[in-house]
C-alpha cells in the first residue's frame, strides 16, 4: 500500500521543487554554458528497478574536455568553477527530479548503479533493485563512499526489506543534514572500478566454496 502512497508523494514533491528552483536551475544551466561550453546535463546509464536500465540526469560539473586531460590534472582540476559549486551544495543533482517524474527514481532508495556491478551480484544482492533508485537513501546517510561495497548492499537491503514511510521520513531530515557535508560524497572511476573488482572476487570465491 505504501509504495503506492510513495510514488503519490514523490510525484507532488518534484513538482513542488521543479517549481521552487526553476529559476536557480535556468541561472545554472546559464553559467555552465558560459563558462564550459557544451551540454548543460550529464547522462549516465544506470540499473533501476527490476534490472530496467534507465539515464540519470545531473548538471554537468566536468570539463567537456576532461578525457583528454586524464592524466594531466588531478580529478579536481577537472571540475569547473560552476562544478564545484553545485556539487558542494548538491544542485548538480536537481534535474533528478525529472527522473522522478517519469517514474525511473524515487527521493529515497538505494543509489541506482551503473550495471557493470550487476554482473557480479548473487540473486540475494539483486534485490536492490525491487524498489525505485533514490536520490538519498540508508547507504548514503551511513556513510556514503567511506563504507565498502558489501556494506552499502547491506545497508539497500536492509531498508528494501523495511520500507516505509516512516524510514523514509526519517532519512530525509538525515539527508538535509548531510547535504553539506561532502565528505566521502564522491567516488572516482578507480573507486567504481575497485569496487567491481571486490564484487568480482566474492563472487569467484563463493563459486569456488
Amino acid at each position: 500500500m505504501y509504495i503506492k502512497v510513495k510514488r503519490l508523494l514523490d510525484i507532488i514533491l518534484a513538482i513542488i521543487l521543479l517549481i521552487i528552483f526553476a529559476i536557480p536551475m535556468l541561472i545554472i544551466s546559464i553559467l555552465i554554458k558560459l563558462e564550459d561550453k557544451g551540454p548543460v546535463i550529464y547522462k549516465s546509464k544506470r540499473m533501476g528497478k527490476g534490472l530496467k536500465e534507465f539515464y540519470t540526469y545531473k548538471f554537468r560539473s566536468m570539463k567537456t574536455n576532461r578525457k583528454e586531460l586524464q592524466g594531466n590534472l588531478s580529478h579536481d582540476k577537472m571540475v569547473t568553477k560552476v562544478g564545484k559549486v553545485i556539487r558542494k551544495t548538491s544542485l548538480d543533482e536537481l534535474p533528478q527530479l525529472f527522473n522522478i517524474l517519469k517514474g525511473e527514481m524515487s527521493f529515497i532508495g538505494p543509489r541506482p548503479w551503473i550495471p557493470e556491478y550487476y554482473v557480479w551480484f548473487d540473486e540475494n544482492q539483486k534485490r536492490r533493485v525491487d524498489v525505485l533508485p533514490g536520490i538519498s537513501g540508508l547507504a548514503q546517510v551511513k556513510g556514503r563512499n567511506g563504507i565498502n561495497i558489501f556494506k552499502k548492499i547491506d545497508y539497500d537491503l536492509q531498508y528494501v526489506d523495511n520500507i516505509s514511510f516512516k524510514q523514509d521520513l526519517k532519512l530525509v531530515f538525515e539527508t538535509i543534514k548531510t547535504v553539506f557535508s561532502r565528505d566521502n560524497a564522491e567516488i572516482s572511476e578507480m573507486g567504481i572500478k575497485a569496487e567491481i573488482e571486490e564484487l568480482k572476487e566474492s563472487r569467484e570465491v563463493s563459486k569456488v566454496g
